[in-house]
């Protein structure tokens, strides 16, 4: 089950029957199965909060994601700051709700095991990033 909730700013416009269709179907393409995800949508000054309580960092961020996975079994909480989401967006010249999308899976890429922190990994990230953002249009068709 995924569950979409916002705290101290409005939920973004996300079709939520779409996105956990495709989050299901990314999920599915690395040979796991979904468990229960909870998304929390906040603003720059809860995330900080977040990454200051949980994992000691001082900084803002778009996307922290706590993995409580079993076996095959994805399962997690994944905090995503809209504000940093429209600030990435507006500086690499994306479309919002792409942003949006992009941040939205890259929790889940590690919630199956991508890391984007190591050598070599940022690209393995962005490279599973956009496979997924191509199917979520696909699906779209």
């Amino acid at each position: 089950m995924i569950s979409y909730d916002s705290e101290g700013i409005a939920m973004p416009k996300i079709k939520k029957r779409e996105t956990t269709a495709w989050i299901k179907a990314v999920v599915a393409s690395y040979k796991r199965r979904l468990g229960d995800i909870g998304y929390m949508f906040v603003d720059d000054e809860k995330i900080l909060e977040v990454n200051r309580e949980y994992l000691g960092h001082d900084y803002y961020t778009d996307v922290i994601t706590f993995d409580y996975d079993e076996d095959d079994v994805v399962s997690g909480d994944i905090v995503i700051s809209l504000d940093t989401v429209r600030s990435n967006a507006e500086l690499f010249g994306k479309e919002y709700d792409d942003e949006l999308h992009r941040v939205i899976i890259h929790g889940i890429l590690h919630l199956c095991g991508i890391n984007d922190k190591g050598p070599g990994e940022r690209e393995i990230m962005e490279a599973a990033e956009n496979k997924a953002l191509a199917l979520l249009k696909e699906m779209k068709r």
